[in-house]
């Protein structure tokens, strides 16, 4: 068990991810968004795709719970349910995609689903039309097809769920919980078909002190009257991470 501890902490690139962690947390403290789309495009670049998602289950599993119990009282119940059916149904292809793609595919998708939902937060782009409870299923399920895929269960979630008619709260602790879910239920998969790597759990729980520094600092550092700035701030460092990521660089 220690030579395992030791092997994993001697990871390389510990040092680059651990750093990756930290501004993600700090991107999410600050903005509310943005952990997946920094976190995977460095973690990428030195851990394989099944390592990278097992590190980011336990990273991203732990920094929201402590808003979890408000989310839970201002959830949309029947919205959830419906998000977290699609899910079920979704994640199963969405991990079998996983196992089934190369590495550098795999640092490809991630870069280029992060810098295509960018684009669309910087452009403004959202479904405006009305959200049946069959379209609510349908981004459960896309949701759970990227997610199980390439670790962003995010992009469906911003770009349709958002137009509901909820209130904002309600949007914010429904999407909250369901991501928060993904991360439990990927766990679960994962597990469940042998692929929760020893070494993946140590270098996650490892990283998990990093994202809750992040998160903290973030948290402390936001003030509401300059959101456009933390805003601007997050796209960049997403612009970043993404395009660093890219497998053209070697």
């Amino acid at each position: 068990m220690l030579e395992l501890f030791t092997s994993a902490l001697a990871t390389d690139g510990l040092v680059w991810i651990a750093i990756g962690t930290l501004i993600a947390g700090l991107v999410r403290g600050f903005a509310g968004f943005g952990t997946g789309m920094i976190y995977l495009p460095v973690a990428s670049q030195f851990l394989g795709p099944i390592e990278a998602m097992v590190t980011l289950v336990f990273v991203d599993c732990l920094g929201p719970l402590v808003a979890i119990p408000r989310a839970v009282r201002e959830s949309d119940w029947p919205d959830l349910r419906t998000l977290l059916i699609g899910l079920l149904i979704g994640m199963p292809f969405g991990i079998w995609l996983l196992l089934s793609i190369p590495a550098e595919t795999f640092r490809l998708s991630i870069s280029i689903v992060s810098l295509l939902l960018l684009a669309a937060l910087i452009f403004g782009v959202r479904y405006t039309g009305r959200l049946s409870r069959n379209k609510v299923f349908g981004v459960g399920g896309a949701a759970g097809v990227l997610g199980g895929a390439v670790g962003l269960p995010g992009p469906p979630v911003i770009l349709f769920y958002m137009a509901s008619t909820h209130p904002a709260h309600v949007i914010r602790a429904t999407t909250m919980l369901f991501l928060f879910s993904f991360e439990i239920i990927l766990l679960g998969m994962l597990g469940f078909k042998g692929l929760l790597t020893l070494s993946g759990m140590i270098i996650g729980l490892t990283l998990v002190p990093a994202m809750l520094i992040g998160t903290l600092i973030g948290t402390w550092l936001f003030n509401p009257e300059y959101e456009k700035i933390y805003r601007i701030a997050a796209y960049i460092v997403i612009a970043v991470s993404a395009i660093r990521g890219l497998p053209i660089w070697g």
